[in-house]
């Protein structure tokens, strides 16, 4: 799909209807994370920290 194609579809969206971001509660098990998940948990907690400060 070409960038002027997907442009011309993202004109037919209605982004009012879309479902928007909330504070979630996402179980997290020490046990399967892997480094990855680490990484993306201490930058979460990093930027609640910032929100909060703000």
């Amino acid at each position: 799909m070409t960038k002027k194609n997907q442009n011309q579809d993202l004109e037919k969206v209605n982004f009012a209807e879309l479902p928007t971001g909330k504070n979630e509660d996402v179980e997290f098990s020490e046990e399967l994370a892997d480094e990855a998940d680490r990484v993306a948990q201490q930058r979460a907690a990093e930027a609640d920290a910032r929100n909060e400060n703000a």
